[in-house]
């Protein structure tokens, strides 16, 4: 068994998931049904790594008022909660999934605001992880009153202690946090291109993009491209993952899915190709759920083996 990891959520959310067939803005709309998530990027990865056996610690602030989502999915799942909690209620957030239309509208609530004391609690509680957990996973966006730099100084912290740090993240936190050199990165295009100022128009040139950062010291970019897979890159090759076309459920959950898979590859010794396939099919198989939700690992490598890798 691996060493423990641990992810961080600065802001994560309750994900409200309502099936609205054939939704219409401006109309009174029926739901076929809805359910309630604890979510946020972080709390995801941590679910789908500890669904395939993973030992996981998880951190970052949670409102008091409705916590009780977040402790049932810890408890269930068998994770560690580090979560400091904060007066208030963690945000909840939207999904509205209309399944004949294959749309999903989002939206998004502010989160709660963390104070001073509350973010250095966070960074000796992120410390004392550092002990037993050997990779650590930094996910989502940064709430409000929160400075754009604090991934980027806990990505400091951490490489200090010999931790390896994957930020999933964009806007202005993931511009700074790149200056702190994590060791694994997973932008979407248009991240990347924002981070660029820059638009890139073919595979080559997000390769050469992905092999700039490589050689400035982020020893591993993925880059996400939606229903054409991903793109991952390592300082000795490229590979493209195609999944095969499958049915989309909901998209709650796909990118963390698609973190969870690189990193359950990469730290079992796993190729850059065979970690590449096997993340793939973690983000295919959350594709197939309503939810953040990964079926058992069986059903994920039958997944894994219909994903074609293609060299670049």
């Amino acid at each position: 068994m691996t060493a423990p990891i641990a992810t961080v959520t600065l802001n994560p959310a309750i994900d409200q998931t309502i099936e609205v067939p054939n939704f219409q803005p401006n109309a009174v709309n029926r739901s076929s049904g809805w359910q309630d998530d604890a979510g946020g990027k972080g709390v995801n990865v941590a679910s789908f790594l500890a669904t395939v056996g993973h030992q996981i610690s998880v951190t970052g602030f949670l409102g008091r008022d409705n916590a009780t989502p977040f402790d049932r999915l810890f408890l269930e799942k068998g994770i560690a909660d580090h979560f400091i909690r904060l007066p208030g209620a963690t945000r909840v957030n939207l999904k509205l999934v209309d399944d004949v239309q294959n749309q999903v509208t989002d939206i998004n609530a502010p989160g709660l605001v963390p104070g001073a004391a509350a973010i250095s609690q966070l960074r000796q509680t992120v410390t004392s992880l550092a002990k037993t957990c050997g990779w650590f996973i930094l996910s989502g966006s940064v709430p409000t009153g929160v400075a754009d730099s604090l991934y980027a100084e806990l990505i400091r912290d951490l490489k200090a202690l010999g931790k390896t740090v994957v930020l999933d993240t964009s806007g202005a936190p993931l511009t700074q946090g790149l200056a702190a050199k994590p060791d694994l990165i997973k932008p979407n295009q248009r991240e990347l291109e924002d981070y660029l100022h820059t638009r890139l128009s073919s595979w080559d040139e997000i390769v050469a993009a992905a092999r700039e950062l490589i050689a400035s010291g982020i020893p591993h970019v993925v880059v996400s491209l939606g229903a054409e897979g991903a793109i991952f890159v390592d300082q000795d090759r490229a590979v493209h993952a195609q999944p095969p076309e499958i049915a989309v459920k909901s998209t709650v959950g796909a990118g963390d899915a698609m973190v969870a898979g690189t990193v359950a590859g990469l730290i079992s010794g796993q190729s850059l190709r065979d970690s590449a396939a096997l993340a793939t099919a973690f983000s295919m198989a959350a594709l197939a759920q309503i939810g953040p939700r990964l079926p058992p690992i069986d059903d994920i490598r039958k997944l894994r083996d219909r994903v074609t890798v293609q060299r670049l």
